[in-house]
C-alpha cells in the first residue's frame, strides 16, 4: 500500500541529535531510575515474563506484553491488550490470581511522538470479600452471574482517562471485573462470565479485565544457549496452559489520534505500565498526560482528578513496570539496566547511552555469530533505532519506507519528536484479510512491528530483524524456522476481547492435542490420556477400601466380644 512520505531535507536524523543533546544526562536519567526503584518496598517488579532480576517480587505488577491493531471486525476502532501475572498455573487456589488493589495499571498512548503520553487509560481495583471472617474460599458453589452470592471473592475498577494537559475524566466506576476461571464445576459457563465482564464506554468502545490464556508463544530455551547450541531444543510452547490477566480496551481511532483526527494523524505509539505507592519523589514542571517521569528527573508523575497536573510525585505513585514493543528489556537492554528501565519515561530513553548502545550493538546477534556462525551485521544498527526508537520511515533511518513513525503525522512538531521505545502502529493500515505470522517480514503491513497482533509471531520476527532482515528484505535461511512454535497455545477470537478464555487444567496435564487437559481442574493430579481421573477414583477407592476394612475389624471385635 502506499503511505504519505515526509522528507526533512538537511536534517539529522532525531535519534542522533537527541543522543548528542542528552548523552550527558542520560547516564544520571538511569542512575536515578535505578535509585528510586531501590527506594520502593521490596516488591519492585519488570517486564516481560519475569526477565528483570525484580520480577519475582511482584508479579502483580508485572506486566507481560502489550498488542495494539485495528480491530478486524470494527476497522474504524482500535484495540489495545495489555497483560500482567505471568506463568499463572490454573488450579492455583484458594487466592488466585487477583488484580493488585493498592496499584495503577495504565495503557498509555503517544500521538505526537514526544514520548511522553497523550492519552492514559488507568485501571484501579478493589477487592471485595462475602464472608472473610468463616470462609477460606474463592467460590463457595457454582457461579453463573459476576453478583452471585456464591462467588465470595470478586473485584471492581475504576476505569480513568487522562489527557496531555493531565485533566482526567472517569469512564466506569466499580465495574466488575472477570474472576479467575476455578474450574469447570465452579464456573460451567465462564465465557457467560466474561461476557458480562466486557463493559461499554460511554464515548464509544468497550474494555475487559479479567484472567485469559496467555496469548504470548515461545520455545524459551532459547535461553539455553539459543535453542541448545544446535536448534535441537525447539517446538515446545513454555507459555502452553499457562494464563495471565488481561486488560483490553476497544475506542474509536479518533479517541486516540492526535488531535482527534486519524486520517491526517494516524501514528501511535503504545505502552503499559503499573505504577505503585511507594518513595515520596518531588519534581518539576511537566505534567503531560501523566507520564511517571519523576522516576528519572523530577517532572511529572499521574495527572491528578480535576484536570490539575501533577506537580511531581506528592501523591506517592511511581512507575515500577513498563513495556512497548515485546522482548527489548528481556534481549536488548544489559542486565544491570533492567530494573531501571522500567523506570524510565520513554522521552528519557535516546538520553540513555546504555539503552542507546544496546539497540545500536545488540547482544543477540555476536551471541548467534558465536554459536551458529552467521555473521553479525555491521554496526551501528541504524535499523534496529528505526523499529525499537523512532518508527520506519524513510527520513528515520535506512530501512526504505514510510510505515509507523510519528513523523508521518501530519499535525506532528517534527522538531519536538524524540527516539522514545513504543509500539507503534500505523491505524490508517487495513487489518490482513490473511494475516501472515511473520507480520512486516512477510509482506503484511498490518503486523509487527506494525503494532501487534494476537498470532504475530514475534521471537520469530525478532530475531530475523536482528539479524538484519528488516534491512535487507531477506529472511535469514540458517534461522528460517525460528523457535519452531508458530501459534499461540489458544486460538484468538474473532471479536473483542479476541484473546482466548483462560485455561483451566494444570499446566502438567495440559497438551497441544488436550488444552484442557487429560482432566478437569479440580479432579486431581494425574490421569490416563483418555482423561480418566486416576487421582480422585484412587482417593475414593482408597476411603472405601478402609471403610470396609474398618467395619470388618470392628465386626470382628464384636464378635469376640460376644
Amino acid at each position: 500500500m502506499t503511505m504519505r512520505s515526509f522528507h526533512l531535507p538537511g536534517r539529522k536524523p532525531a535519534s542522533r541529535r537527541a543522543e548528542r543533546t542528552l548523552a550527558s544526562v542520560g547516564t544520571l536519567a538511569l542512575v536515578g531510575a535505578a535509585a528510586v526503584t531501590g527506594l520502593a518496598p521490596a516488591t519492585s517488579s519488570a517486564s516481560s515474563h519475569r526477565e528483570a532480576p525484580m520480577t519475582a517480587g511482584d508479579p502483580k505488577a508485572d506486566n507481560t506484553d502489550v498488542y495494539a491493531f485495528t480491530s478486524p471486525d470494527k476497522p474504524d476502532t482500535v484495540t489495545l491488550v495489555a497483560n500482567w501475572i505471568p506463568f499463572q498455573e490454573p488450579n492455583g487456589g484458594p487466592n488466585f490470581y487477583p488484580f493488585a488493589n493498592d496499584a495503577r495499571y495504565n495503557i498509555k498512548i503517544d500521538a505526537d511522538g514526544d514520548g511522553k503520553p497523550d492519552t492514559t487509560y488507568t485501571w484501579e481495583f478493589t477487592d471485595h470479600i462475602r464472608d472473610s471472617a468463616d470462609q477460606f474460599l474463592y467460590n463457595t458453589g457454582v457461579v453463573k452471574n459476576l453478583d452471585d452470592p456464591t462467588l465470595n471473592f470478586r473485584q471492581t475498577y475504576d476505569l480513568t482517562v487522562t489527557d496531555s494537559a493531565g485533566t482526567r475524566k472517569t469512564l466506569l466506576d466499580d465495574a466488575p471485573a472477570a474472576p479467575s476461571n476455578v474450574g469447570k464445576a465452579s464456573m460451567p459457563d465462564y465465557a457467560s462470565l466474561r461476557e458480562q465482564a466486557v463493559k461499554q464506554l460511554p464515548d464509544g468502545g468497550q474494555t475487559l479485565a479479567g484472567q485469559t490464556s496467555d496469548p504470548f508463544f515461545a520455545d524459551l530455551r532459547i535461553f539455553d544457549l539459543l535453542y541448545g547450541g544446535n536448534l535441537s531444543e525447539t517446538g515446545h510452547n513454555t507459555l502452553a496452559g499457562y494464563n495471565v490477566n488481561t486488560i483490553a480496551i476497544q475506542v474509536p481511532k479518533k479517541s486516540v489520534a492526535l488531535k482527534g483526527d486519524a486520517t491526517r494523524n494516524p501514528v501511535i505509539g503504545v505502552w503499559s505500565t503499573t505504577d505503585r505507592e511507594g518513595a515520596d519523589v518531588t519534581g518539576g514542571k511537566d505534567g503531560k498526560g501523566g507520564e511517571n517521569a519523576d522516576a528519572v528527573d523530577g517532572k511529572a508523575t499521574d495527572g491528578q482528578a480535576g484536570g490539575t497536573p501533577d506537580k511531581g510525585g506528592e501523591d506517592g505513585w511511581r512507575q515500577v513496570s513498563r513495556l512497548g514493543n515485546p522482548l527489548v528489556n528481556e534481549v536488548v537492554v544489559p542486565l544491570k539496566y533492567k530494573d531501571a528501565f522500567n523506570a524510565l519515561s520513554p522521552d528519557k530513553d535516546a538520553s540513555v547511552t546504555p539503552v542507546v548502545n544496546a539497540v545500536k550493538d545488540p547482544i543477540v546477534p555476536k551471541l548467534v555469530q558465536s554459536i551458529y556462525g552467521v555473521p553479525a551485521p555491521a554496526t551501528p544498527r541504524n535499523d534496529l533505532v528505526e523499529i525499537f526508537l523512532t518508527g520506519i520511515c524513510k527520513a528515520c533511518g535506512p530501512i526504505k519506507a514510510d510505515l509507523n513513525a510519528q513523523q508521518l503525522n501530519a499535525d506532528a512538531n517534527k522538531s519536538a519528536i524524540v527516539p522514545a521505545e513504543e509500539l507503534r502502529l500505523n491505524m490508517s493500515v487495513p487489518p490482513a484479510a490473511k494475516p501472515n505470522r511473520l507480520g512486516v517480514l512477510g509482506k503484511d503491513l498490518a503486523g509487527f512491528p506494525n503494532g501487534r497482533r494476537l498470532n504475530d509471531d514475534v521471537v520469530d520476527i525478532e530475531l530475523q530483524a536482528l539479524e538484519g532482515a528488516a534491512q535487507s528484505g531477506k529472511i535469514v535461511p540458517a534461522l528460517a524456522a525460528g523457535d519452531k512454535v508458530d501459534t499461540p497455545y489458544r486460538e484468538p477470537g474473532d471479536s473483542f476481547p479476541y484473546v482466548a478464555l483462560p485455561n483451566t487444567a494444570a499446566v502438567n496435564q495440559a497438551d497441544a492435542l488436550h488444552p484442557d487437559g487429560g482432566v478437569g481442574a479440580g479432579l486431581g493430579g494425574n490421569a490416563f490420556g483418555g482423561g480418566f481421573p486416576v487421582g480422585p477414583v484412587a482417593a475414593v477407592g482408597g476411603g472405601a477400601l478402609l471403610a470396609c476394612a474398618g467395619a470388618m475389624a470392628l465386626r470382628r471385635r464384636r464378635a469376640e466380644r460376644a
